[in-house]
């Protein structure tokens, strides 16, 4: 059994404050439980009635005749503590606590929250909420929930399970979805989440034979680990994920003072959590509705491509214009399927997408032969078909959907999308023929680029665990010439440099070095140098290294009188280098993650950076640094040379097991900037921080 199964399909339900009025909060889940067929026996408990609306009644939960495998708390205050603790005696293995009034109302309500958990745990009762609107497996006529949503109509069959931690917005989609036409068998609230997670649901719903396709809500993370191996349970067992996560907070603490810290906040982190596994992101409730409509054909092409077929020119560079945006390949039709489709419609445009125009409704065949060469010569993986109000004319759309049907019937593993503006008893045809519907070709373009992306992750193997190194941390906050050894360890080169104490030994490493040279302030304190003039490029000749060193130590002492300064770093000047910056941080939630973006100041005045959790391969650093919109800077833009990418994705590689195994007391490591030589040059480090935790 999955943890799960008791709360999510029991064989018996007692309901705590059972009512006699079923539209109050108490009397809802046991009118629907009723009216829905639930099969397993229902044991309500009010010490004020002999029955409840209809059933025996019993006066407290230790009179129950039988310990029920789940049940609904819905009493106030600590007398629903005490029923979680009475029922957990029973021998209750699961509760749904409707309960308000716990840690989201402050540190009392934390506390009690904490007394319900306490009761449950002792007796290994697992709990949804407090604070949550229940649930419902619709299969089962099993429906402990609260929502007045039914009023207007009950699930639909089908394969979309929502895990909501939203109550309201969960029975949102859950509505929304019904009258899209989308089957919702399965729908949990989690509340306060005090015990069951979003992620345990995901992770049940990656199971169960209920749901195919899962649409997520959370408004936060409370467990990294579990929420990302329930993404990998839901991608091995083939069932997407679509989620909305909303609110953004601050991932930066007081002691991560890094440009790598700085940038992230853990939206970002978030993001790239979710692309690690093949989730998607929905921006939207339609856009989230749009994808778990496409998905419930699972139909996941690996190798996605876009081909359009239209009657207006117009609307194929609008699919053109969505499909580069969503990162969705049209390839142009073969030349010999192009010089075809001309033969049969002269005026046609046959490259992708392929405009027969509006003249070939004169000849339904030829409307085929066009969406057959599609599909079969052009070997598209996604079809758009825009015939806007053609695919309700009556005089029109039965010839169409018999011509259509015929491609359909011969390519039962492509996804074929129409965008027509069609009555709903219409769309309803062209659905049980086969075909996706829907009004905007645009947000078909976003849905099918998600199919791909889909099949991409469930085809992708996960790579073998990397052997990760022994890392010994100093005891206090490394300056910069030892962050540099800590990282050159851990595989990351540094440019030649030399920790220099006084002027005099300055020059002399200028010497060695040879003209010209790079001079930078050398503190712990200090992490940011070049914000106070503590870093002087370009010295060519002792007389600058020497009124350098002044200069730097005169302004850290000026800019952080209470600063320890250890000297200066003397290093060779590297020329004809793409600055690139590395970094790891400690994620409050997700533990360390690594990042790559452009170097110097440009990463936090672009913002172009790429996330990932460490550690990662080679393969995924390289698929990190070409995710950079200024990955041209590194691929020999404008005449520059191509700059050496294995070794930044080695770097980055060696810099993501670094932080994997660092452990706790590693709040940030970061190489900015790391010199990327051209090809076969390697990288340089000329700049590391590392910040540790105390103690």
């Amino acid at each position: 059994m999955h943890p799960l199964d008791r709360l999510l399909r029991p064989r018996s339900m007692a309901v705590v404050g059972a009512s006699d009025d079923p539209t109050r909060i108490g009397g809802r889940p046991l009118a629907y439980l009723l009216g829905r067929g639930f099969a397993g026996r229902l044991l309500p408990v009010n010490p004020n009635r002999a029955t409840v609306q209809g059933l025996a009644a019993f006066p407290s939960v230790a009179a129950l005749p039988e310990a029920p495998d789940a049940a609904i708390v819905a009493i106030p205050g600590e007398a629903a503590v005490q029923a979680v603790a009475d029922l957990g005696a029973r021998g209750c293995r699961a509760a749904i606590v409707f309960t308000a009034g716990f840690a989201e109302v402050g540190e009392e309500g934390a506390a009690a929250q904490a007394r319900l958990v306490a009761a449950a745990r002792a007796h290994g009762m697992r709990l949804a909420g407090p604070n949550c609107l229940g649930l419902f497996n619709a299969p089962l006529g099993y429906f402990p929930i609260f929502s007045a949503s039914f009023e207007n109509g009950w699930p639909l069959p089908g394969g979309v399970g929502i895990a909501s931690q939203s109550g309201a917005y969960g029975s949102h989609l859950f509505a929304a979805a019904r009258d899209r036409g989308i089957g919702t068998p399965v729908l949990v609230t989690t509340g306060n989440e005090a015990d069951v997670q979003v992620a345990d649901v995901i992770d049940w719903m990656a199971a169960s034979e209920e749901v195919e396709v899962i649409a997520a809500y959370a408004e936060g993370i409370g467990d990294g680990p579990r929420f990302v191996a329930a993404l990998e349970a839901a991608r091995a067992a083939r069932k997407p994920v679509v989620m909305m996560k909303v609110g953004r907070s601050d991932l930066g603490r007081a002691a991560a003072q890094s440009h790598t810290a700085s940038i992230a906040g853990d939206d970002r982190v978030f993001d790239a959590v979710l692309a690690e596994s093949g989730a998607h992101r929905a921006r939207t409730t339609e856009e989230l509705l749009d994808i778990c409509y496409v998905a419930q054909r699972r139909i996941f092409p690996a190798r996605n491509t876009l081909g359009v077929v239209t009657i207006s020119g117009g609307a194929g560079v609008l699919i053109s214009d969505a499909a580069e945006a969503a990162g969705l390949p049209m390839p142009e039709m073969p030349e010999a399927a192009q010089a075809r489709l001309k033969a049969l419609v002269p005026f046609a445009s046959p490259r992708n997408p392929v405009d027969c125009t509006a003249q070939a409704f004169n000849d339904m065949g030829v409307i085929g032969a066009f969406a057959e060469s599609m599909v079969s010569d052009g070997g598209y993986g996604s079809v758009i078909a825009f015939f806007t109000q053609w695919g309700a004319s009556p005089s029109m759309a039965p010839r169409l959907r018999a011509e259509l049907k015929k491609v359909l019937d011969r390519h039962p593993d492509r996804l074929f999308v129409l965008s027509i503006l069609a009555p709903p008893e219409r769309v309803r045809e062209w659905e049980a023929d086969g075909f996706l519907v829907m009004e905007d070709p645009s947000r078909a373009v976003v849905a099918l680029a998600a199919m791909g992306r889909f099949g991409e992750a469930f085809a992708k193997p996960r790579p073998p665990a990397p052997v990760l190194p022994a890392v010994a941390l100093p005891d206090a906050a490394p300056n910069e010439a030892e962050a540099k050894r800590i990282l050159a360890a851990a595989g990351i080169p540094a440019v030649p440099e030399r920790a220099c104490a006084d002027a005099d030994a300055a020059v002399a490493a200028a010497r060695e070095f040879g003209f010209p040279v790079v001079l930078k302030l050398l503190s712990p304190d200090i992490l940011h140098k070049s914000e106070i003039g503590g870093v002087l490029l370009g010295l060519a000749d002792e007389a600058s290294v020497r009124a350098g060193f002044d200069a730097v130590t005169r302004r850290a002492a000026e800019a952080a009188p209470g600063a320890r300064v250890d000297g200066v770093l003397v290093a060779r000047q590297v020329a004809g280098a793409v600055e690139i910056a590395l970094g790891v941080l400690s994620d409050p939630v997700f533990g360390p993650v690594c990042m790559v973006g452009l170097g110097g100041v440009f990463i936090e005045v672009f913002r172009d950076a790429a996330f990932r959790r460490c550690p990662v391969d080679e393969a995924g650093a390289e698929e990190m640094i070409r995710a950079l919109r200024g990955f041209p800077l590194l691929d020999g833009a404008r005449g520059r040379p191509k700059a050496d990418v294995a070794a930044l994705a080695r770097a980055l590689a060696a810099l993501s097991r670094f932080g994997a195994a660092a452990g706790p007391r590693l709040l940030s490591a970061e190489v900015n900037p790391l010199m990327v030589l051209p090809a076969g040059g390697g990288v340089l480090a000329a700049d590391a921080v590392v910040e540790l935790a105390d103690g």
